[in-house]
């Protein structure tokens, strides 16, 4: 029994309620400073950052206790409440030190130093309250390898050393660092299309996306789960984080699925690997999407659109899966609840199709990300007052608080790995890396991948999604960029259009000249082309590839390792969302991490379409081509995984299915896709006329 009297109970409750009063109002305040900056910059980009970062270190150290899962007493909240002050404080000193650190030629006075040493072990300890401790790990053994043990190793990783003063310096002014480019990234895009997911929530629009899924899917045959598959995809649209969107959606579709006669395990599995999928759905595409648009210099609104035909074949492969196990499992389907279409829109369309249209519209006009995202909130509100859930000034409030206590770890982590980001920059470990790569490939694009996937599952264990795929992009996006272009250098070195300069330059890197005198084979070229050391392949990529040729192999570097950086939620031993999902089922958790994960294949079936097709750089008609026989390949892929169409299939026809479908994505000439995929649908024609027997058989059984 606790030894607190009624009154001090009761002044306990009120002392919290102050608090929680207190942070919601600063929390507002906040949002509507970012809001309002994004309008009129009236301090610089450095200030903007220090600034965002203060007040979010603020927060985060307020709401999330040093010791997680303990009371916390007023002495360790006093404690709490220093620490946010003073990593506040510290960030926003720095932006009035600038200038005379530079008069006293970068050097650093007593009370600089104190507070760049805040601002780093803030970031620290704050990181490792909100994530864990794998980023923080990575942030000391980062600093101390360009300060200390860096000099102290051989081989291509060693490096001379800065001076403390230099990584203080560079830590917190750098581009790279804490205040720059990824916190510009996390105090413009991310948090306004957080707040702009936080105003679509509050007004109704989540439950839009249940309706109308329910009202599309609701009565076809395993349409509980593909109500989750439609949810979780638009859900997507709002919120951008998958444990987020299997918490809210999953709370609807799961009870459905299991009510429809699926396995608890599968009806988790369908919502994590859907969930997971809305981290793919443009137009927010989680903050991944905005860091990728500063670190490729592709214009946002060009990568959400290229984005948009994957992340449907993704949800499309996902659709398939429960179909499959739908009929697998003899599963009728489900009883009209009365929901329509045309209902679903009556009660909160407007809150969600305006707003997202408009969004849409002005990114494809050419407004800046941060413009559309302050023009769809206020879109938000005024199409609320369309609908049953007319937005007022207090929810306008919560929104604004929703959104700013939503952006807390984002925000935090995003500052602190600019840190490890930093680190990366100074000492060239990025171009290091990515030389190993290459070289452990042997230049094979494919070997390539399934590093990248194995390095992105590992660090997923102990990293947010977000900042796996900033890691990851830092180190390994160059070298899979310079891979993904050599099909043209291939293309021109077989067709002998490489030119003389080109000619001059693989020279260096042929040790037998004569290989080159008459015409080649694309196998005997490619050969040639892995072969080349770096300093022959490099140029000869500038001389030969084109700049657009170049920027797409850009583009769909960074693409598949974004992609790839997502399998942490559904791949166990660590599976964000599938545990998330898991816990909602009832069913045990690495049970469904496992079922999420077989769903979840369109993150491993769909990079390998993106790195050996034009699937993001075509017209739209070559996309739409590879969309196509994509959708058709899956579909035989998860036949052969399930051994089930619209009937069992005997382990022959699995086997056809399976290759007839690997045959439709892999990249071959055009005869060979269509002959695939007439395979493919004659094989799902002839078990659809076997399904009415086979489901007789089993009704008698």
């Amino acid at each position: 029994m606790s030894d607190e009297t009624p009154v001090e109970a009761a002044a306990q409750r009120d002392f919290t309620g102050l608090i929680n009063t207190a942070l919601s109002i600063l929390c507002f305040f906040i949002a509507v400073g970012h809001i309002y900056v994004a309008f009129d910059p009236l301090i610089s980009e450095f200030q903007r950052n220090a600034y965002h970062f203060a007040g979010f270190a603020f927060l985060a150290a307020v709401l999330n206790p040093m010791i997680r899962g303990k009371t916390r007493s007023k002495p360790m909240l006093a404690f709490d409440l220093t620490l946010g002050v003073l990593v506040a404080m510290a960030a926003i000193y720095m932006p009035f030190a600038e200038q005379g650190i530079y008069d006293r030629g970068v050097k650093f006075s007593a009370l600089d130093w104190i507070a760049a040493v805040i601002c780093i072990i803030g970031a620290i300890e704050l990181t490792r309250r909100l994530t864990g401790w794998v980023i923080p790990c990575l942030i000391i053994i980062a600093i101390s390898y360009v300060g200390w043990w860096g000099q102290l190793i051989g081989g291509v990783f060693s490096f001379p050393g800065l001076s403390w003063e230099s990584i203080a310096f560079r830590s917190i002014f750098g581009d790279d660092a804490m205040f720059g480019t990824i916190a510009r990234i996390s105090s413009t895009f991310v948090f306004l299309f957080i707040i702009f997911g936080a105003f679509l929530l509050r007004s109704g629009a989540g439950d839009f996306v249940i309706n109308i899924a329910r009202a599309i899917a609701g009565r076809l045959v395993g349409g509980p789960g593909i109500v989750a598959v439609i949810a979780s995809g638009l859900t997507g649209t709002i919120s951008g984080s998958a444990v987020a969107n299997t918490a809210s959606t999953g709370v609807i579709t799961i009870p459905l699925m299991k009510k429809a006669g699926f396995p608890p395990k599968f009806a988790g599995g369908v919502e994590a690997a859907s969930s997971t999928g809305g981290q793919l759905m443009p137009p927010i595409m989680g903050a991944g999407a905005f860091v990728m648009a500063s670190f490729t210099q592709i214009p946002y609104e060009t990568i959400v659109a290229v984005a948009a035909l994957p992340a449907l074949l993704y949800f499309l492969s996902v659709v398939f899966f429960v179909r499959i196990e739908a009929r697998r499992l003899g599963l009728k389907p489900m009883e009209s609840d009365g929901e329509t279409i045309g209902s679903a829109f009556k009660k909160g369309g407007a809150s969600f199709v305006i707003p997202i249209g408009g969004l849409i519209a002005m990114l494809v006009s050419g407004f800046t990300p941060a413009y559309a995202a302050v023009f769809g909130i206020l879109a938000v509100i005024a199409s609320s007052w369309l609908t049953q859930n007319p937005m007022g000034p207090r929810a306008v409030f919560e929104a604004l608080v929703m959104g700013t206590k939503g952006m807390i770890m984002t925000a935090v982590l995003l500052c602190a790995v600019g840190l490890v980001v930093n680190v990366i920059a100074t000492a060239g470990i990025g171009n290091t890396f990515s030389l190993m790569i290459a070289d452990w490939a042997g230049g094979n694009l494919l070997i390539a991948i399934v590093m990248v996937a194995i390095a992105s599952l590992v660090l997923g264990m102990g990293l947010p999604v977000t900042a796996a795929y900033i890691v990851l992009a830092t180190l390994s996006a160059p070298a899979l960029a310079g891979m993904i272009s050599d099909r043209f250098v291939i293309e021109a070195l077989a067709a002998g259009t490489l030119g003389d300069a080109g000619n001059a330059v693989l020279m260096f890197g042929v040790p037998d000249p004569s290989v080159l005198a008459g015409a080649l084979a694309t196998e005997e070229a490619t050969a040639i082309i892995r072969a080349l050391p770096l300093e022959v392949a490099a140029p000869l990529r500038d001389l030969v590839v084109p700049q657009e040729v170049a920027v797409a192999g850009i583009l769909s570097a960074h693409m598949i390792i974004f992609w790839l950086s997502q399998d942490s939620n559904v791949t166990p031993p660590v599976a964000l969302a599938a545990f998330t999902a898991a816990a909602i089922a009832k069913a045990p958790a690495m049970a469904t991490g496992f079922a999420s994960w077989k769903l979840a294949k369109g993150l491993y079936i769909v990079p390998l379409m993106m790195a050996y097709t034009p699937f993001l750089s075509g017209d739209w008609g070559v996309m739409l081509v590879i969309f196509a026989f994509g959708v058709i390949g899956i579909y035989g892929l998860a036949g052969a995984l399930q051994g089930c169409m619209e009937t069992p299939l005997n382990p022959v026809l699995r086997i056809v299915a399976g290759v007839a479908g690997a045959a439709c994505i892999w990249p071959a000439p055009l005869w060979v896709h269509l002959a695939a995929a007439a395979v493919v649908i004659l094989l799902v024609l002839y078990n659809a006329r076997q399904a009415p027997v086979a489901m007789a058989e089993r009704d008698l059984a």
